[in-house]
């Protein structure tokens, strides 16, 4: 296995990347470490995408991916754009699974990402272990000319040390895209407890016709910056 080093660069990637607010508030609040506040609303994200060639990526060759987890209150990257942890993480690829761990994302084995286009339908599915657990279907239209430019925060933790890990990233946004169905497929799966509720409410999303994006060093996080964190939750 490769020695991969940050920071890593990842092109062209095809990328549906949303939020909604969870059928069980609380159970999503569960998921975060005590230091941590959840939004208001316990407002959840998942990003799930494919890039299709080793020449896409600076180190991690082809691969897919899918990561869930819950917005957080009081590290913000700007006013529209919360700090975010991981809950669940599932990559195809085992040489940027064991290169995440070492923050402490919770990378898992065996997962598989597809993504399918066809006719202006979008299908999102996400395989742990070889068994469908989310499917995601939107209506989407053509790539447009409009581009999301941004930094994203996510917060991890290894051992006892918080990690602090700013990401920058650019997609080129399809037209017209409306979300149908967000199925949580599996009930005693653990990622259930993310589950939308219903009727579905998504507070943002966008499907990405190529987004690029790098992989960058991730820094300790303060006592600091922790205890202002949890006093902004309260």
């Amino acid at each position: 296995m490769t020695q991969l080093r940050p920071p890593q660069l990842v092109a062209n990637s095809r990328m549906l990347y949303f939020g909604w607010v969870p059928a069980d508030p609380e159970a999503a609040r569960r998921l975060l470490p005590p230091e941590l506040r959840a939004q208001p609303n316990s407002q959840v994200f998942m990003n799930t995408y494919e890039v299709d060639r080793e020449e896409y990526t600076s180190h991690f060759g082809a691969y897919n991916l899918t990561y869930l987890g819950v917005d957080v209150r009081g590290l913000d990257v700007s006013e529209v754009v919360p700090a975010r942890w991981w809950t669940h993480y599932w990559s195809s690829s085992a040489e940027m699974s064991e290169y995440v761990k070492k923050v402490g994302t919770p990378a898992r084995p065996g997962g598989r990402t597809v993504l399918e286009l066809k006719d202006g339908v979008l299908v999102a599915t996400l395989f742990d272990q070889g068994r469908a657990i989310i499917r995601t279907t939107a209506t989407v239209g053509p790539a447009g000319d409009d581009y999301v430019r941004s930094h994203l925060r996510y917060i991890t933790k290894a051992g006892d040390s918080f990690y602090s890990g700013h990401y920058p990233a650019i997609g080129r946004c399809a037209r017209d895209l409306k979300f149908t169905e967000l199925e949580f497929l599996d009930k005693s799966h653990d990622v259930y407890a993310l589950r939308p509720k219903d009727p579905l409410e998504i507070v943002w999303g966008f499907y990405f016709t190529s987004a690029a994006f790098c992989y960058p060093h991730a820094e300790l996080l303060t006592r600091e910056e922790l205890a202002n964190a949890l006093a902004e939750g309260k």
